[in-house]
Order: C-alpha cells, then sequence, then structure tokens
C-alpha cells in the first residue's frame, strides 16, 4: 500500500473524523514506529509501519459501517467524557468494531446520529460544502414574530460570519411553541444560538432526519445499521467514489 497522509490513514482505520485526527497529533497523541508525529503533512503505510493512537496499534478496518442512532438526552456525542458522563458509544450494543459519531448533537439534544469508521464518508457528511441538510423540530419559550422568521431564515451573524440560508417552518402554535429547523451548516450548538439571538430559549431539541435519512420508528437509545441501498445513496449524494469504500457490513 502506497503512502498516505496520517491523518487519513487514522480517519480510514475509524479513529475518528480527519479533522480530528489532526488535532490528535497536534497534540502529540500519534507515533509511528515509537516516534512521535506532529507534522500534519506527514505520511505513513499502514500496512508497513507501526502507527499507534494513545499507545494503541491501528489496523486496517475490515469492513466500513455505517449506523443510525436515535441518540437519548443527557449523554455526549464523544467516544469517551473526561468528566465521567454516559456516552451515545454505550448505545451501540451490537456493532462490532471500531466507530466513532459523525458530527455532534449536544448534551441535552436528542434524535437522529451517524456512527460509523469510514473517515470520509464523516467528513463529507460534516462538510458545509456538501450542503447535506439536517432537520429539526425545536420547543422554544416564545414565539418569533414574522420579521424575525424572515431573519432566521436569511442568516443571524454567527461568530464573525453569516449563517447560511435555513428553513424555519412553525409546526406546533402554543406559548411555547415547536418550530422546524432546516439547516444545510452545523456550526456547534447552532440551533440554540440562533433563537437565542432573538431572546428565545430552546427547551427541548430533537434532530428527525439528515439528507434523505429520517429518524423513523428508531425508539430513544435504538441504533440499526444503514441499508445498502442507504449507503449507495449517501455515497451518491455526497459525491463519492465506489471502490472498496463501497464495501460494508
Amino acid at each position: 500500500m502506497a503512502e498516505e497522509r496520517l491523518q487519513k490513514i487514522l480517519s480510514r482505520a475509524g479513529v475518528t473524523s480527519r479533522r480530528k485526527a489532526e488535532q490528535l497529533m497536534v497534540e502529540g497523541r500519534v507515533t509511528v514506529n515509537g516516534q512521535t508525529v506532529t507534522e500534519l503533512g506527514s505520511k505513513a503505510d499502514l500496512e508497513r509501519d507501526m502507527i499507534r493512537v494513545d499507545g494503541q496499534r491501528l489496523r486496517a478496518p475490515r469492513g466500513l459501517i455505517y449506523v443510525a442512532l436515535n441518540k437519548p438526552k443527557n449523554c455526549v456525542t464523544t467516544l469517551h467524557d473526561p468528566e465521567g458522563r454516559p456516552t451515545v458509544m454505550q448505545f451501540l450494543k451490537g456493532v462490532r468494531g471500531r466507530v466513532f459519531p459523525v458530527g455532534r448533537l449536544d448534551y441535552a439534544s436528542e434524535g437522529l446520529l451517524l456512527v460509523t469508521n469510514d473517515g470520509e464518508f464523516a467528513n463529507r457528511v460534516t462538510s458545509a460544502a456538501s450542503h447535506l441538510p439536517k432537520t429539526y423540530l425545536v420547543k422554544v419559550n416564545g414565539p418569533l414574530s414574522w420579521e424575525q422568521e424572515k431573519q432566521f431564515r436569511e442568516g443571524i451573524p454567527l461568530g464573525g460570519r453569516r449563517t447560511a440560508p435555513a428553513g424555519l417552518r412553525l409546526v406546533r402554535r402554543a406559548v411555547n411553541p415547536w418550530y422546524q429547523v432546516r439547516l444545510i451548516e452545523g456550526r456547534q450548538n447552532q440551533v440554540r444560538i440562533m433563537f437565542k439571538h432573538f431572546g428565545r430559549l430552546v427547551e427541548k431539541l430533537k434532530r428527525i432526519q439528515i439528507g434523505f435519512l429520517e429518524l423513523g420508528a428508531l425508539r430513544s437509545g435504538e441504533c440499526r445499521m444503514l441499508t445498502p441501498a442507504e449507503v449507495a445513496r449517501f455515497r451518491g449524494i455526497l459525491k463519492m467514489d465506489g471502490g472498496e469504500h463501497g464495501k460494508h457490513r
């Protein structure tokens, strides 16, 4: 096998997404043949070199895994939590192989979360450039005005740049109404921050769809493997090639 960039090797081996793999390298947690490697341009060969992350040797994944999980509230979307809080990994019973969450839902949020060992797939799903929509049901502590709804859809200032145009639809009129929100980008806590911009606090947040994939009948804490047709459809939308990446469990 030819040499590849280390961050690509880490993502393909199911350690984490390529972006987070770069962070692992910068933190000095990756070694190649016993030497710590922090240079992001560094290359290696997974078959020839001994690559370790936090002391654990990497091995090529036997097959690609794609899972849909209904994340419950009050757990974190990480592999491990230094504060000892529950993580989504405890709900992946029956999933054999090293996998990681694609993107994140915050501690208090729930709903559809993808889990995989395909680093390139994870990068494409989370990349704003892919324009893959994510849809949420959101309960807030008061309605938006017509003008605020218009501003929400057009975009608001966030972190020095305006948010991309968003979908917003009132689905249940009440003192504490429910809205359906559709985003094509996924900045951290974006839905909550957008409502807070208009003086509204999010009381409940549930992701119900990623691209074409709906949460469906999955109960809280349940997961299922994506079907071959679903994986193929995602790969087409994300403009990913076939080859060995098309093979999955």
